[in-house]
């Protein structure tokens, strides 16, 4: 072995490296299946257009666009740092005004899921 600094085995860093990053927060099958059913409904009936995914350090983001050139008309959060708070899904419209918080994602994308209703 050679005593030069900086002279080492690259293997011996490779192990630092991937203690160092951090792994980002994700939508699970079961929260992606749902939030991609609601948003097949929505361009069934032409409202949505293209959507984003962004897996941050802190959080996931689903983003809706009306067109792909504008800003989001809705996004729906999961923030696990809220957990034991107002709850780990939230949707925000354009405009940032927070529409519902929770627990469950079934229940906050009732905010935005139109369903017909028999009148």
């Amino acid at each position: 072995m050679s005593s030069i600094p900086g002279d080492s085995d690259p293997g011996e860093n490779r192990g630092a490296e991937r203690s160092a990053t951090v792994s980002a927060v994700t939508f699970n099958r079961i929260e992606l299946n749902r939030i991609l059913n609601l948003y097949g409904r929505m361009v069934a009936n032409g409202e949505w257009r293209d959507y984003a995914i962004d897996f941050l350090k802190d959080r996931a983001v689903f983003s809706v666009f009306r067109r792909a050139s504008e800003v989001p008309i809705y996004r729906i959060e999961k923030d696990p740092r809220l957990a034991r708070k107002q709850g780990i899904y939230s949707v925000i419209s354009a405009s940032g005004q927070i529409l519902r918080r929770g627990h469950e994602l079934e229940r906050v994308l009732l905010v935005i899921d139109r369903k017909l209703a028999v009148v």
